[in-house]
């Protein structure tokens, strides 16, 4: 049968399956954002469930069980995500490591889902953990991404790994580890998955009909799934909005998008911002462009024009407000601070 796993996620599956007779009770698959972790889990979690697995591990995709997870509706399987509302919201979201579909459903609502893992949802694990599973096998949890939970869930899910149920298995998938608790790391079978190479990642880009594959592919750090979001994404037009405006940094103009952003998703906006930066900083360094090699001549340009000190600081500061991009008091405010900010170092 063909592999549904992505080309460079097949070695860590041979990894796990070699696990398959002594399988560790918790998982944490991690890695960059956009290189289908989700999509991995997802697959892992129908494998454990599957009644009648291939010789590689691989899920029937005829059994019971696997018809079950097909449907979303196993009753040994529960997904864990922030704000998550049903079964199939949270399906469609992992299927491609992706938010976008999540966010335009958000947006349609009158009130913004949680961007946390909440304790709630946790406890609520508790009555699936402690009946019989329903074929005698066993029962998975997939919690994404695990850097959400918030504290009184991570210590409410501390005790599940501390004392695991018979026949549990959990599968944590994170973006960020460095976020989670020591105490969780320490107790879950850490596997990281590696990015794609250059060549992989374009491949599959062109399974998707992607035109302009290597651009997508550079300004999403090498991240073939967000390469691909982005290059279906409504979001294109603001994010060249704002680089025409990073490429002319006087105060009008930083003024001007600033009002006209204010109401952009502020973490991803920042983080477009921090990628500027990067590649001004790796060019004034090395010569090399990583995120933006359209606006070469750009880039080129404001590096002449900054020093090392003063960028390095405008970095560390455009970090530092990163951490609190989820909740600005006013988006303009925030972004005029930073964009003006921004304009004051190459001027």
């Amino acid at each position: 049968m063909n592999s549904p796993l992505f080309d460079w996620q097949l070695d860590t599956w041979k990894q796990i399956m070699a696990m398959r007779g002594k399988m560790p009770h918790a998982f944490l698959l991690y890695g960059s954002e956009g290189i289908g972790k989700a999509n991995f889990a997802e697959h892992l979690a129908k494998s454990l469930l599957c009644e009648s697995p291939s010789d590689d591990g691989h899920a029937c995709g005829t059994c019971l069980s696997c018809n079950w997870f097909d449907q979303y509706s196993h009753p040994d399987y529960r997904r864990v995500r922030p704000g998550l509302l049903d079964e199939e919201d949270a399906a469609e979201s992992e299927a491609g490591e992706g938010t976008e579909e999540t966010e335009k459903k958000s947006a349609k609502s009158s009130k913004a889902p949680s961007k946390e893992i909440v304790i709630d949802q946790v406890r609520a694990l508790a009555n699936f953990m402690n009946i019989s599973t329903h074929r005698q096998g066993t029962r998975v949890v997939v919690m994404y991404p695990a850097e959400a939970l918030n504290v009184p869930a991570a210590n409410a899910l501390l005790k599940s790994l501390e004392e695991p149920n018979t026949n549990t298995v959990f599968i944590l998938v994170s973006h960020k580890i460095d976020r989670l608790l020591p105490t969780i790391l320490s107790r879950c079978h850490k596997l990281p998955l590696a990015m794609p190479s250059k060549s992989q990642a374009l491949a599959w880009l062109e399974t998707q009909s992607v035109r302009d594959a290597e651009v997508w592919l550079a300004q999403q750090g090498g991240a073939p799934l967000l390469a691909l979001a982005m290059s279906q994404s409504d979001d294109v037009k603001d994010l060249e909005d704002l680089l025409r405006s990073l490429a002319k940094p006087d105060v009008e103009v930083c003024l001007k998008a600033a009002d006209k952003m204010q109401k952009m998703d502020m973490p991803r906006t920042v983080s477009w911002l921090q990628r500027w930066l990067y590649d001004i900083f790796s060019y004034k360094q090395a010569g090399k462009i990583r995120y933006y090699p359209k606006y070469q001549t750009d880039i080129a340009k404001l590096s002449d024009r900054v020093s090392v000190d003063k960028l390095q600081h405008l970095i560390k500061n455009v970090q530092e407000r990163q951490a609190i991009a989820s909740h600005p008091l006013s988006g303009k405010l925030f972004l005029e601070d930073m964009l003006l900010e921004y304009s004051s170092a190459f001027n």
